[in-house]
C-alpha cells in the first residue's frame, strides 16, 4: 500500500479528520471532537504508526510476525503503538486491519458524546 491508500483509508472512518500539529510532510489522523480528537494514525512517507494492541505485549505480536515491517514507535511504544511498513512484507489486507484495529481502539476510548455516528464497536 503506497501513503496516498493509506491517507484515503484513514480518512474513510467515521468521523476521521486529518490533522498537522507539527507541520510534518503527512497528517496525523484523529477522531473526535477537534478540540478532544485523539490520533488513531501517524501517517508517515513509508509507515504508519498505530495503536496496534492494548497492550505492549499484544503490540509485539506484530514485531514478531513482522521482524523486518514492524518496530515499536519511538515515545508512545510503550503504550502498544508500532510503526508498520507501507510497502514491504506485510500484506495490504493487514496493514488495513491495523488501521481498522486502531480506530477502534482509539474510539472505544472516548467518551460516548464523543463518538462518531456511524461507529460500531
Amino acid at each position: 500500500m503506497d501513503v496516498a491508500g493509506m491517507h484515503e483509508l484513514c480518512a474513510s472512518f467515521p468521523g476521521a479528520w486529518p490533522d498537522n500539529p507539527w507541520d510534518h510532510e503527512h497528517p496525523v489522523f484523529k477522531v473526535g471532537p477537534a478540540e478532544r480528537g485523539k490520533i488513531f494514525a501517524f501517517l508517515g512517507s513509508d509507515k504508519v504508526g498505530v495503536k496496534a494492541g492494548a497492550t505492549r505485549e499484544v503490540a509485539d505480536e506484530w514485531l514478531d510476525r513482522y521482524p523486518d515491517d514492524a518496530s515499536v514507535m519511538a515515545y508512545i511504544g510503550r503504550s502498544g503503538w508500532n510503526d508498520l511498513a507501507l510497502e514491504g512484507g506485510i500484506p495490504d489486507d493487514e496493514l488495513a486491519e491495523a488501521v481498522e484495529e486502531s480506530y477502534r481502539l482509539v474510539v472505544s476510548r472516548l467518551p460516548r458524546k464523543d463518538r462518531p455516528a456511524g461507529w460500531e464497536g
